[in-house]
This record gives structure tokens, C-alpha cells and sequence, in this order.
């Protein structure tokens, strides 16, 4: 069973879901059946990639919210993080163009190490307060998970990965997708947003239910060919 998930570094709720997505997961039998898909999305693709803002100021100045009401924000997102398991540490995210660690993202598909280097973004973002669009910084993170230096910091600098990103989002698109967290279950269902666990596990159990069961025939057998001839 195949769960591709649509989802952007700077997106706190990206986090919150991909570990509620993993707590129901991990509870259900057939969790060793099921291969997740990491996708790329651009929250604000018109961010600078060469400056960093933080929390409080991108709120003030793209969403023209007054501080009180974005500290209020934060805070509401943080108890939700903490549901989560999450400890958000938003006076700390630096908020950058991450097109770059979509590259690190893809790079890291090579190796069947997508999941993982979700995870490293998240904290090095969300947690450590580094900046996920600095190249040394996308290097050092795939070096933690053994992926070569120079093939890292090749991948991030070129356009290697810049299609299948823009194949990633254009997908999105077409699909509907306006906002992430998005999942897509075998190609049938769709949860969008960061779910509770409860919800997430549910979603998992039809989907998985309909795709292992047989096919009911609804009709008697008629006249058909085959690999030995054709029978009335």
C-alpha cells in the first residue's frame, strides 16, 4: 500500500502530522506493507533564499497579523506540538526559501533515506533553529545519514532535482492541493491537514481493507475467452 505525502519544511503542522501519520502506523499490523512517498511543496516560494526571518516577522509582514495575534498563533501551534511530541522552538526557526532542502529531500529518495531526512529537516528547522536553506548546513544534514559530502552539496547547488520538485508541486496542483500536510492513500483517499491519530489510524484500516480484498464478482460466469480458447 503506497502513501505519498505532500509536505514543506517551514510547515509546523507538516510535523505535527507526520508523527501522528507514524503513531497510527506503527500500530497496525500491516504497518511493514505500506511505503510512504515524501513530495515536495513550496509554502512561499517567493521567499529570498539568501535571507532568513523570523517567526514573529514573517507572520507581521506576510500575513499583516499584529504581534500579540501572532504570538497568540504560535502558541496555539505549539500546544499542538506538544500533543504531538513535538517541543517547537519558534523564537529559534529561521524562515527561508526551501527549495534547496527539497533538493536534499529528492537526494535523499536515491537512497531510500526520505523518511529520515524529512525528520532532520524538521528539527534542524524547528528545533535546533538552523537555516534550511544554507548549503552547509543541507550538507551537514545529509552527512548524518551517510550520504556523501560532495554529492550533497552537487545536489543542492544544481538543477539536478529541480524537476522532479516542480513535478512534485505541479502534482499538487492538479490534485487540488492548496495546502499541506496532504496525504494520499493508494491512489484513493486523501487526508488533509495535521489529523489526530485516531483518524489517521482509521483512514489507514479501510484503505488497507479495500485494497487486500478480493474481487467480488457481481454477475454469473458468461461468455468469455481466455489463454485456452473462448467458452460460451
Amino acid at each position: 500500500m503506497k502513501i505519498e505525502i505532500w509536505s514543506d519544511v517551514m510547515c509546523p503542522f507538516c510535523y505535527i502530522g507526520k508523527n501522528n501519520f507514524e503513531q497510527a502506523l506503527a500500530k497496525l499490523p500491516f504497518k511493514d506493507e505500506v511505503k510512504v512517498e515524501w513530495k515536495s511543496f513550496q509554502l512561499d516560494p517567493t521567499l529570498d533564499p539568501k535571507e532568513t526571518k523570523n517567526t514573529i516577522e514573517y507572520f507581521k509582514e506576510k500575513k499583516g497579523f499584529p504581534e500579540a495575534q501572532a504570538q497568540q498563533m504560535i502558541g496555539q501551534v505549539a500546544q499542538m506540538g506538544k500533543g504531538a511530541g513535538i517541543d517547537f522552538n519558534f523564537e529559534k526557526a529561521l524562515i527561508t526559501n526551501t527549495f534547496s532542502a527539497h533538493k536534499l529531500l529528492h537526494l535523499a529518495k536515491k537512497y531510500n533515506k526520505a523518511n529520515e531526512m524529512e525528520e532532520a529537516l524538521f528539527i534542524a528547522h524547528f528545533i535546533d533553529g538552523k537555516n534550511v536553506g544554507d548549503l552547509e548546513t543541507l550538507v551537514s544534514l545529509a552527512e548524518t545519514l551517510g550520504i556523501d559530502k560532495e554529492e550533497a552539496k552537487q545536489a543542492v547547488t544544481s538543477e539536478e532535482f529541480d524537476y522532479g520538485i516542480n513535478q512534485d508541486i505541479l502534482e499538487a496542483r492538479n490534485n487540488g492541493v492548496s495546502g499541506v500536510p496532504f496525504f494520499i492513500l493508494n491512489g484513493k483517499y486523501a487526508v488533509s491537514g495535521a489529523q489526530p491519530v485516531e483518524l489517521f489510524e482509521n483512514a489507514l484500516q479501510q484503505t488497507y481493507n479495500e485494497t487486500v480484498t478480493p474481487l467480488k464478482n457481481l454477475s454469473d460466469n458468461g461468455a468469455s475467452c481466455d489463454t485456452d480458447g473462448c467458452e460460451i
